[in-house]
């Protein structure tokens, strides 16, 4: 009974793997959530709204509250000025945001780029528009833009190029110049631009994370989604937001206000507390904690014989495992749970156009506690 468009989708990899690591007790590396809570101010502040009442639909762009928060703090982090009550919009999570971005600005037979490996839902979001992707192959491991490829997506049908940075499932952050180059493309092309920046402040050895928005050229063709999720280690929150022209984002809000309408009052008002109370130094942490997760498990990947692709971004590896299994990537993660109990993803679903580059690839998480982290190191020896 499922949808024409929907067909090709069927059950996401994160639920089918997150099953199997609980049938064999397995240590989940699969899907990208948090084994530890949030800042306690936060969950304090959302109790707080409840018992005080805030219980009620908010405004559908964005409780008032937030949106100035959200436009304070773009201000302030990246120098750009939005009115957060023309150019700010609030969703039920990024997810929901990028589906009401398609929903409300794609029409059936417009064109969308995509650069590949994707986050799962990108094609389906394309699908629910009646959009046709298409998709940009980044290759392991360095996952460098081929701009000559990048160009031949480009077409008059062309409407939105979808970007990710920092990058999941790669771990890439896309470079000044990289962006600059993008950006030459799009205005060129006069296509939009909607960029995930979930991951922005999970950024690693010194590097930077550059809105896209901040490059000349791209603030008024530019929007940018974002959210706590990861941030504040709260994804089942869902409270994502949306910066951009006033026009683009009143196409959005036409979709949004029919799918969700808005998100959660009292988590709402939390989110803007936490933003004026949680100071500079929380984010320092976060990065710094992240960095020795991350480094851990690069270690301990490498010692049992995986070739690695270091991330500079997000909280994913996607290593190669070539030196340790024949089969194909599937395969593989079957294997990495029946004999270590470990559980990971197998990225080839992440492939549209080139699946083949994700076949020799696994991709592991590491935003978990440090004793999750500990117990997985000590599992994978199994493989060496």
């Amino acid at each position: 009974m499922l949808s024409k468009r929907l067909a090709p989708f069927g059950t996401n990899i994160f639920s089918e793997m997150t099953r199997l690591a609980q049938e064999k007790d397995a240590v989940n590396l699969a899907q990208g959530f948090p084994d530890f809570d949030g800042p306690e101010e936060i969950l304090a502040a959302a109790v707080r709204a409840i018992r005080e009442g805030k219980n009620q639909y908010a405004r559908s762009m964005g409780d008032g509250l937030l949106v100035e928060a959200i436009a304070e703090r773009v201000l302030k982090n990246y120098g750009m000025k939005y009115d957060p009550f023309g150019e700010v919009v609030v969703f039920t999570g990024a997810t929901e945001g990028m589906a009401s971005t398609f929903l409300g600005l794609m029409n059936p037979g417009d064109e969308v780029i995509i650069f590949e490996p994707y986050y799962e839902s990108y094609p389906a979001f394309a699908a629910l528009a009646g959009a046709v992707p298409r998709f940009c192959t980044l290759r392991f491991p360095d996952f460098q833009i081929d701009y000559e490829e990048l160009e031949g997506c480009f077409s008059s049908r062309t409407r939105l190029l979808l970007l990710n940075t920092p990058h999941n499932p790669t771990g890439k952050v896309f470079s000044r110049e990289e962006l600059e180059r993008i950006a030459e493309l799009c205005n060129k092309y006069n296509v939009m631009v909607v960029t995930d920046e979930v991951y922005e402040h999970l950024v690693y050895d010194g590097v930077r994370h550059i809105p896209i928005a901040t490059i000349p050229g791209m603030r008024e063709r530019t929007m940018t989604i974002s959210s706590m999720g990861k941030t504040f280690s709260l994804t089942g929150w869902r409270v994502g937001w949306m910066t951009g022209p006033e026009h683009l984002v009143a196409a959005v809000q036409t979709a949004h206000q029919f799918i969700t309408f808005a998100p959660a009052t009292p988590l709402q008002n939390a989110l803007a507390n936490a933003f004026g109370e949680i100071s500079g130094e929380y984010y320092e942490r976060l990065r710094q904690d992240y960095e020795k997760k991350r480094n851990v498990l690069l270690d301990a990947l490498r010692n049992n014989d995986f070739l690695v692709a270091e991330p500079m971004g997000a909280y994913f590896i996607l290593a190669d495992f070539s030196r340790l299994w024949e089969g194909d990537d599937r395969s593989f993660v079957i294997h990495l749970i029946d004999r270590c109990t470990v559980a990971a993803i197998p990225p080839s679903v992440f492939y549209t156009k080139n699946p083949d580059e994700g076949k020799r690839l696994v991709r592991f998480v590491f935003c978990k506690k440090h004793e999750t982290l500990s117990r997985a190191v000590e599992l994978l020896e199994c493989l060496s």
